[in-house]
């Protein structure tokens, strides 16, 4: 059986995404690989495929039960044989389990990393051969990474101590050059094939919203919502109790997730998400690794978190089936205070590193809040700050996140700007340097007993800009310090300060320009599916969907994600051979669930004979990035009242050739169809 056979059989696709085929060739000719590639990407299928090939057993060192439960249940739907071994296991399980791994009666054993070198763990290597090991989560090896675990310290040492060495892979969503030397250097990988598919997943929607009041923007987001699951991230602990309570009071179906709660809470709580008994899921970043729930159609971050590889990942559990999905940033000024104070603590907390090592994660992590900090108050493209961050050429369009959506007119601040600048002289002129907060009030006119006891009401810039709305004011001085012409300090009590340029402003009266966002119309919101959201076939076969996941006791998207659903929407098959054309669905699956789902589809059809299907990919975010791509061009290219500068031109060559690089992507996609052929064509980006 080759590579394509078992992806239909087992796993129900017929075509690999980017990069998986590569990785598993390179696997299967015995190579040591390292796979670099985005949550939702399909990570797991990389060492899942070869190892159903390869003759002996795969271990995988998974840092989470949660991780290990949800892959091994997923594996044995699919008719894989798979086990794990870690301490929720009774002891009647743990003998039954080992005994069936000796046995060599499983393709892939799920270890967590703390029980390497254990006597049990001995005694299950010594019983079969080893084939592959598989490191999932690699990032946790470097210290320089964002989840640093030591327990990833030993497995070079537990590789080295098996009677022959195997294969051995290593996967991460996220990770910069220090990062990825450290995992080939620390997991003794030997001149691994190494790949970084890219980082970029068309169907997540960025959005970043600066709220007057978080918990209201809150609550109109999950109203637009509906009935959809997702993940609301918080900063502390102290937020997450005290917005999944206010949620539940305003009738909201959410649970909590976080660290100082009871393991047997947390794993309850778990539970009632991944069931759907619960749809909204409140937690800290304690909350996600491993979650496959593929059917997380948001994720918003109540707070913004302290680096950008920690947001890209934890937004990346949305939309895990490549269904459009949102992600959602509610930034506060008040979040990079916070973020600093914890940075600085978890400095003190680290006593396995030395002074020198200390220091200079303190000034990393300084520097990958500013970057976090520039990305949550751009007016530019957020997918193109995101993909240069992690050194991936992009497009100043994509046309799926909010600055591209909503769009943004340049704007000249520069009186603005002068008053901004004059100001914080003014303030300096009193002996004193201070916070954004506190510039901003002065030129806002505030009454505060604070700024009066200064006496900054006596300022000549006091209330000079009262007319102006505060985020306006905070984007501008935000935009003022990104282009140099003020500072902003990274100490404990940051404050904005003058800087040599400064002068430009007040004294020689520069033109200074910014892109601020038009306003987005209240109806605009994408991700939402809306071609399936009314469709009664798919609410009959989610009713389907969770009364069989309920008798399997396993999650719903285990039997099947809602891409499988849309695509039986779109398929409508009436046959076992009709059915196996769905995408994820699998011999066993097919066997198991056919004949039901058939059956239901059947009915349905009989009884609507004049209904018509338009499900023709519409929520294809390939398409959707196309049609965005060519307006944008297009739009451009008709409004131009003049000629072009060579930064223009070549800003349009790259877009251009962004939209050609798109066009081959959909001549060879998987889900390209005639529909988003003939879109193409009438597009005239294909002929």
């Amino acid at each position: 059986m080759d590579k394509y056979a078992v992806l239909k059989e087992y796993f129900g696709h017929r075509e690999f995404r980017s990069g998986q085929s590569e990785l598993i060739d390179h696997i299967l000719s015995g190579c040591d690989v390292l796979g670099i590639m985005p949550t939702g990407a399909g990570k797991s299928l990389c060492y899942q495929v070869p190892a159903v090939m390869l003759g002996g057993v795969t271990i995988v060192i998974s840092p989470l039960i949660s991780l290990m439960k949800d892959q091994v249940s997923s594996l044995v739907t699919a008719g894989v044989s798979a086990a794990c071994i870690n301490s929720s296991l009774t002891q009647e399980e743990y003998a039954e389990t080992m005994r069936r791994v000796c046995g060599g009666e499983c393709k892939l054993v799920y270890i967590a990393p703390e029980r390497l070198g254990t006597q049990e763990i001995d005694r299950l290597v010594a019983s079969v051969d080893i084939s592959m090991v598989t490191i999932d989560e690699a990032h946790c090896v470097s210290q320089w990474g964002q989840d640093f675990r030591p327990s990833y310290l030993h497995i070079s040492e537990f590789i080295a101590g098996l009677p022959r060495r195997p294969i051995v892979s290593a996967f991460t969503a996220t990770a910069t050059d220090t990062v990825r030397d450290d995992i080939v250097r620390l997991l003794g990988l030997h001149e691994p094939f190494s790949l970084i598919t890219g980082f970029d997943r068309p169907n997540l929607y960025f959005s970043v919203i600066k709220p007057q009041n978080k918990y209201a923007e809150l609550r109109r987001l999950l109203d637009g919502f509906g009935d959809k699951c997702g993940i609301v991230y918080c900063l502390s602990r102290r937020n997450v109790e005290e917005v999944c309570e206010k949620l539940n009071a305003d009738g909201f179906s959410a649970t909590r997730y976080h660290a100082g709660l009871a393991d047997s809470e947390r794993c309850a709580n778990q539970e009632d998400f991944i069931y759907d008994r619960k749809r909204i899921m409140v937690a800290t970043n304690a909350f996600g690794m491993g979650i496959d729930k593929s059917d997380v159609a948001f994720v918003i971050h109540y707070n913004m978190p302290k680096n950008i590889e920690s947001y890209y990942q934890e937004a990346g559990r949305a939309g895990r089936d490549g269904s459009p999905a949102q992600c959602i940033l509610l930034y506060g000024a008040m979040d990079v205070r916070t973020n600093n104070f914890m940075i600085e603590k978890s400095r003190e907390e680290n006593g396995e590193l030395s002074a020198e090592e200390k220091d200079i994660m303190l000034e990393r992590d300084r520097q990958r809040l500013k970057d976090m900090t520039i990305y949550s108050t751009t007016a530019g493209c957020l997918r193109e700050f995101m993909l240069k961050y992690f050194g991936e050429k992009a497009p100043s369009y994509c046309g799926n996140c909010s600055s591209c959506v909503n769009g943004f007119e340049e704007v000249d601040i520069s009186v603005d700007a002068q008053k901004i600048v004059s100001c914080v002289f003014r303030i300096k002129q009193k002996g004193r340097y201070f916070g954004k907060n506190m510039v901003i009030d002065v030129l806002r006119g505030s009454d505060s007993a604070r700024l009066v006891s200064f006496g900054f009401d006596k300022l000549s810039t006091y209330g000079i800009m009262s007319d102006v709305p505060i985020h306006i004011i905070r984007a501008e001085l935000d935009h003022l310090i990104a282009c140099g012409y003020l500072s902003f300090t990274d100490d404990e009590y940051p404050v904005v300060e003058l800087t040599p340029a400064s002068a430009k402003i007040v004294k020689e009266r520069i033109t200074v320009k910014m892109n601020l966002p038009k306003k987005a119309p209240k109806s605009s919101r994408r991700g939402d599916n809306s071609s399936y959201a009314d469709d009664p076939l798919f609410e009959k076969l989610r009713e389907l969907r969770s009364r069989l996941a309920s008798e399997a006791n396993v999650p719903a998207y285990i039997v099947f994600s809602d891409a499988a659903l849309r695509d039986m929407c779109r398929l409508r098959p009436v046959t076992r051979e009709e059915f196996l054309n769905v995408s994820g669905v699998g011999k066993r699956k097919a066997e198991r669930y056919g004949d039901d789902f058939c059956r239901l589809i059947g009915e349905h059809v009989r009884a609507n004979p004049d209904e018509v299907v338009v499900h023709e990919r519409e929520d294809d975010p390939l398409q959707r990035q196309l049609d965005s791509l060519r307006e944008h061009v297009v739009g451009r290219a008709s409004s131009a009242p003049r000629a072009w500068s060579d930064e223009e031109e070549r800003q349009l060559s790259d877009e251009f050739s962004q939209g050609t690089a798109i066009v081959e992507i959909a001549r060879n996609h998987k889900r390209t169809n005639g529909a988003i052929r003939a879109r193409l064509r009438k597009m005239g980006l294909i002929t």
